[in-house]
């Protein structure tokens, strides 16, 4: 019996042993994983990521010479073409920035001052992101500026629109030409 006995132990441990550490290597994370992933939730990475700006000597494009033109000449209302400043937001934010209410407050006077009867909002994103994340972004800037100028008894009628990044205002890869991006454009339609 005692030779049993003996015999029995040693393999009994060694059995509870591999259970025991088979079992803590897949709470402890040292499994392969895959065990948890049917129960694991997943939390998404951010819409957007910004990036580094380029330290090179030359502004640099991402858009070739004829597609700028394209664009420009599909963009009605370009930088130029407007007397009213674009008001301009922070990197993923629609919410208006303490130096854009001054400039509101200008822009608003001055449309109440001419008599203009309908203006349309143009939300922009910079290239950051998936085209339609930036649609959505550049609506919400429009609104948050639509808002504001209703805030301020301008009886107007403002209408919105977002061109994301479908249709910048500057071309160049680098953060001056991103931060004209994140705007939003007055056109004065009468």
């Amino acid at each position: 019996m005692r030779v049993l006995v003996s015999r029995l132990i040693p393999g009994c441990l060694a059995v509870l042993l591999t259970i025991g550490a088979v079992g803590c290597a897949t709470k402890s994370g040292s499994g392969t994983g895959e065990e948890l992933l049917a129960n694991e939730e997943r939390i998404p990475d951010q819409a957007i990521r910004e990036r580094a700006p380029l330290d090179l000597g030359t502004p640099v494009t991402r858009t070739s010479p004829g597609m700028r033109a394209e664009l420009s000449a599909r963009n009605a209302t370009g930088a130029e073409r407007s007397a009213l400043p674009d008001v301009l937001f922070d990197f993923d934010r629609a919410t208006l920035r303490i130096d854009a209410l001054p400039l509101l407050d200008a822009n608003a006077k001055l449309l109440a001052n001419e008599g203009a009867k309908r203006i349309l909002l143009e939300g922009r994103g910079d290239e950051m992101g998936t085209s339609a994340y930036n649609l959505v972004l550049g609506e919400r800037r429009a609104q948050a500026v639509r808002s504001y100028l209703k805030q301020l008894g301008l009886d107007i009628d403002l209408r919105t629109t977002s061109y994301g990044k479908d249709r910048p205002l500057c071309f160049e890869h680098q953060q001056d030409c991103w931060q004209k991006n994140r705007s939003v454009h007055f056109v004065v339609k009468e």
